[in-house]
């Protein structure tokens, strides 16, 4: 059996597919081979990625290589979260699962944009204009 010193979780948002690789220690977090502050910027998206690791009081001791494709940045920023909290839940169950869950982040967002159905308009719910007054 190899040896391997991360643990690896999926977090999924609409179209968007995260796959982290968290490792102990203190270090920068990598989003697609740039630092996370590049990758998305603001305190806004800084406050949303951090939350999994402050809810857990992990915030200097994990760092995370992670690869995301798909999707806009909002649904990619969502799967980042989610496969931050998976691992996280996957590093200490007993300890951290109660407070992932208790906040939602362990659920995945089955939100997805609904289909367009043919022989109506243009959108998913729209309907053809009657001609009638």
């Amino acid at each position: 059996m190899i040896d391997k010193n991360y643990t690896q979780a999926t977090g999924r948002r609409k179209e968007a597919i995260a796959r982290v690789r968290i490792f102990k220690g203190q270090g920068p977090l990598i989003i697609n081979n740039k630092p996370v502050s590049e990758y998305f910027r603001g305190p806004v998206a800084q406050k949303i990625y951090q939350k999994p690791l402050e809810l857990t009081q992990t915030l200097g001791q994990f760092t995370a290589t992670v690869k995301i494709v798909g999707g806009g940045r909002a649904s990619q920023l969502g799967a980042l979260v989610h496969g931050l909290a998976r691992a996280l839940n996957k590093i200490d169950r007993d300890k951290f699962r109660a407070i992932l869950k208790k906040n939602g982040l362990l659920t995945r967002d089955a939100r997805v944009k609904e289909r367009r159905k043919f022989g109506l308009a243009h959108k998913a719910r729209a309907k053809k204009q009657s001609p009638k007054r």
